[in-house]
């Protein structure tokens, strides 16, 4: 019984810590006059050099497509991105940066690289590689699990 407890209060830390990450991230967007939603949607263009379709981003970031939508409407009202047709794919727009949304992206991808940067040299690499290395074993473990689950 006690094993099965200390793993509850577990869960609950992880769950804990999840939403406060949620959070913190939502909260640092929202200073920046984002959603994360939005942080996301530039994040593509960073490293897409400034050129990704709404789908990109939809199934990068597992945002419903019309919250891209919405995102990619306010980006075109405020002059940084232009829709063209794709050439490789007549159903798809390639949305393209404008360079003030070039100057914009860099600057907030920049910002939160920053803050990111110093979490990192605060912690330690070493520290960083175990918890990305923990979560990839805690997904892979919990999709092994649904398997398990299907098998009985």
């Amino acid at each position: 019984m006690r094993k099965d407890n200390n793993m509850i209060i577990q869960l609950q830390r992880y769950y804990a810590l999840w939403k406060e990450c949620t959070a913190m991230y939502e909260e640092w967007s929202k200073e920046q006059g984002l959603s994360s939603n939005g942080v996301f949607a530039l994040y593509s263009f960073y490293e897409s050099n400034g050129r990704c379709t709404q789908k990109m981003i939809s199934e990068k970031w597992n945002i419903p497509k019309q919250t891209v939508n919405t995102i990619l409407k306010d980006f075109q009202k405020k002059g940084y991105i232009n829709m063209v047709s794709d050439d490789s794919d007549k159903r798809n727009k390639l949305i393209c940066l404008t360079e003030s949304g070039m100057e914009y992206t860099k600057d907030i991808i920049e910002k939160l690289h920053s803050k990111e940067i110093y979490v990192i040299e605060k912690m330690g690499l070493e520290n960083i590689e175990s918890l990305n290395d923990n979560t990839e074993l805690f997904i892979r473990l919990f999709k092994e699990g649904d398997c398990k689950k299907n098998e009985s």
